[in-house]
């Protein structure tokens, strides 16, 4: 009779590849990373994402992005949005991102990601330097104006609880990697940035072609 241990049997057992993350790596021609968006709703983190991954992609660099609104129609369909539900979401994300960047992946996830601890937990998943924090910084005034869904108004009329900005708190990042104005700068100018901030760290070659859009 097996064994259960925190809710996991004593007969599971982590498999190393043969081919690894460094081979998978030299393979693709850059390095892989997380870069984590996180902001208010509609502070730009999944149209800056997916810009981001185009000029990467125009590159030949190896992305996926993960939308907080896509994975909720699948992987995370059945939380709500919860404290607990919230945590958990960004466990499972976390958890992903972290395969994809075992695969040699430049992993791009886009998420509201309210709480400091909730995106710290993600950053400890990996190695130092693994984990890049991107905050879009955008006044919640400039991002009802954008909410084509009206969602906060909704908020307000007390339609939705908990949501993040108006019945719910969001914590701004203490220390992140890249903090970038995304209510008031141009997007190719956000993305030129984050591409030149992988460059100087060496994630993606010099190089590579330096065309954007």
């Amino acid at each position: 009779m097996e064994k259960i241990i925190n809710n996991k049997s004593n007969n599971v057992i982590w498999h190393r590849a043969t081919v690894t993350r460094e081979k998978r790596e030299r393979l693709n021609g850059h390095r892989s990373v997380i870069l984590w968006f996180t902001g208010l709703s509609g502070a730009g983190k999944s149209t800056l994402a997916h810009a981001v991954e185009e000029q990467l992609h125009q590159m030949r660099c190896r992305t996926f992005v993960f939308d907080g609104d896509n994975v909720r129609h699948g992987l995370n369909s059945n939380l709500g949005f919860s404290r607990e539900d919230r945590k958990e979401n960004i466990r499972r994300i976390g958890e992903m991102c972290k395969l994809f960047i075992e695969a040699g992946v430049i992993a791009l996830a886009a998420f509201i990601s309210p709480y400091r601890e909730d995106r710290a937990s993600v950053r400890r998943l990996v190695s130092e330097g693994d984990f890049i924090e991107i905050y879009c910084n955008c006044s919640i005034e400039i991002c009802e104006r954008r909410d084509v869904k009206g969602s906060y108004a909704r908020a307000r009329r007390g339609e939705i609880p908990e949501f993040t900005g108006v019945s719910a708190p969001y914590e701004v990042p203490e220390n992140p990697e890249l903090v970038m104005d995304t209510g008031n700068t141009p997007l190719e100018n956000c993305v030129e940035r984050i591409v030149e901030y992988l460059r100087e760290r060496k994630i993606i070659a010099e190089g590579l072609d330096r065309k954007l859009f």
